[in-house]
């Protein structure tokens, strides 16, 4: 029976691990040395390794062969392990069993000592799956180990791991493989089984494994079930892994660097009708863009194709430009009906893009019309040098501003008030509910999406009663935004809800405003304070008691 070469080159002993090299060196040490820990976690992406290192490491705390931490693997202690026919080393899905009874029947099961070998080995696999009853089960088993009892769990999402178990673990965080290490282990299993290949083709499955050598190890397994002759070719690589041919993105590139927009499209539809997907186009025109830029800065040129050669005259600036219209458009490339027509559109967009970003031809008068913007500054030097003097020169016009829209934001200046009037009325209050905002700021921020935290950051609480919450922003353009985010005023009520006890809604202001109307506000008060103070003496010969007989000698003068 056929054995997938995931499993028959799976490895064996820590030297033969690719792409973890500190990982083995530890676990090597640690058996070497005697220092074995009774619990471990392994994380990192999937396919890096995590359940061979822990066989590995099994077999290499109970061979009684190992020399500087290796297993043998020849005796019969490592040979069950790798069969998985040694009652000592017990391998658990956490997936499929992730209730509290699997963990107690392990955690009773694991009092009892080993029969074969010197430790007995518990590897669960996907660890994060566990229920929370579950993993409670396993803490108290953690916290008390058994002796000579060893836990290796694994998992690929670290994050759902409860920090109860983390601070009980010794942590081994498994880096996704670089994509060299995966294509010199792919040559070396092709040169084993004698087969042929082209490097483009390896290259390109490396790549598609994304880090993953058991994915890199499938896909070289497909190539090879639609290889003939023994021979794995770029073209096979290309249709498993449903990739755009270089070949196809050399031509269509060189088209949108020659302006050839009609001949861009063309190539266009022949990569589409050869089957493949607008979005996977997308995706590998950015990879291609992003080699053209690290041949450029010196790093390794993968692309044998002469067209790539003549591709690398492109401006770096132009290539950043072209990367970030791609990023743009693939998100609707993604999840558009019509994924061609949008993949057209960026295609013409892209073919402007280099057309727009030649120097246009500079204007013959261009020394006068310098000339003639030197005296115009000048001038309005001057106006600004006598306005700051308190001079205002008659053919200063007072000039309506505007914004980019076409109108200016309005603040609610009448509403901004009679919250002011509110907070006097209740000073206390309103402190209170000003400090709770203030104190949940962070955390508001922190809540909330990227594009809204950028909006707020430029902002602070400055006022705030029970329904409303002011906001002073130093731009007067991302107040308006601000306004205009009725979804930002729902989030931003619903964790004032959580954090503070109340859901206020936000009313932006611009600072420059606001100091306005608390400066109008605070004038007044002053008035109305003024008016209301009752006149306690209005007599010019006002005499202090017992000094009425002055009265005819003093004269008052009024300052």
């Amino acid at each position: 029976m056929y054995q997938a070469l995931y499993r028959k080159y799976r490895s064996q002993a820590f030297d033969e691990m690719v792409g973890q090299e500190i990982i083995s060196t530890t676990l090597k040490q640690a058996v070497a040395s005697g220092k074995i820990s009774h619990a471990y976690l392994f994380s990192g992406p999937r396919g890096t390794g995590k359940t061979s290192a822990a066989k590995i490491f099994a077999k290499a705390m109970n061979c009684p062969n190992q020399v500087d931490g290796e297993p043998c693997n020849h005796c019969d202690i490592c040979r069950d392990i790798t069969n998985g026919s040694l009652e000592d080393v017990i391998e658990i899905d956490a997936a499929s069993n992730n209730g509290v009874d699997e963990i107690r029947d392990i955690r009773d099961k694991s009092t009892y000592a080993p029969s074969r070998a010197i430790y007995k080995v518990y590897i669960i696999d996907e660890v994060h799956m566990l229920s929370t009853g579950a993993f409670n089960a396993l803490l108290k088993t953690l916290e008390e180990p058994t002796e000579n009892v060893v836990f290796i769990l694994a998992t690929t999402e670290l994050h759902k791991i409860p920090a109860t178990i983390l601070s009980r673990v010794q942590r081994f965080e498994f880096k996704a493989i670089k994509q060299n290490a995966i294509q010199k282990h792919l040559a070396t299993i092709l040169d084993k089984e004698e087969i042929s290949y082209d490097q483009d083709a390896l290259n390109l499955i490396a790549r598609r494994a994304e880090g993953g050598m058991r994915d890199a190890l499938s896909i070289l397994d497909q190539a090879l079930s639609l290889s003939v002759g023994n021979h794995i070719s770029l073209n096979v690589a290309e249709e498993i892994t449903g990739s755009i041919s270089l070949g196809a993105l050399d031509d269509y590139v060189s088209s949108i660097i020659a302006h050839e927009t009609t001949q861009a499209l063309t190539n266009l539809d022949v990569i589409f009708d050869s089957g493949k997907s607008m979005s996977r186009f997308a995706t590998d025109l950015l990879t291609y863009l992003r080699d053209l830029l690290i041949v450029q800065s010196g790093g390794e040129n993968n692309h044998s194709s002469p067209i790539f050669e003549e591709n690398l005259s492109l401006s770096q600036d132009l290539i950043f430009k072209m990367i970030d219209l791609v990023t743009e458009d693939l998100l609707q490339i993604k999840t558009a009906g019509q994924p061609k027509i949008y993949a057209e559109m960026m295609t013409i967009q892209l073919s402007e893009l280099h057309a727009a970003s030649a120097p246009a031809d500079l204007p013959e008068n261009l020394v006068g019309q310098l000339s003639q913007l030197q005296a115009e500054i000048s001038e309005l030097k001057k106006e600004i040098a006598s306005l700051s003097n308190g001079f205002v020169p008659a053919s200063a016009k007072p000039v309506q501003a505007k914004s980019k829209s076409g109108f200016k934001f309005k603040v609610d200046r009448l509403k901004v008030l009679t919250i002011m009037e509110e907070t006097v009325v209740d000073s206390q209050k309103s402190r209170e509910y000003l400090d709770a905002l203030k104190g949940a700021w962070n955390e508001i921020l922190d809540s909330i999406s990227a594009q809204d935290r950028a909006l707020l950051l430029g902002s602070e609480p400055v006022l705030a009663n029970s329904e409303n919450a002011i906001l002073a922003f130093d731009a007067a353009f991302n107040a308006e935004q601000a306004m205009k985010r009725s979804d930002l005023n729902d989030v931003f009520g619903n964790i004032m809800s959580k954090a503070a006890g109340f859901s206020p809604n936000i009313i932006a202001v611009p600072r420059k405003d606001f100091n306005s109307i608390r400066s109008e506000f605070a004038q007044k008060m002053k008035t109305q304070k003024q008016e209301n103070v009752p006149e306690e003496n209005t007599d010019k010969h006002f005499i202090p008691d017992g000094f009425n007989f002055l009265a005819d000698k003093i004269q008052t003068v009024e300052d």
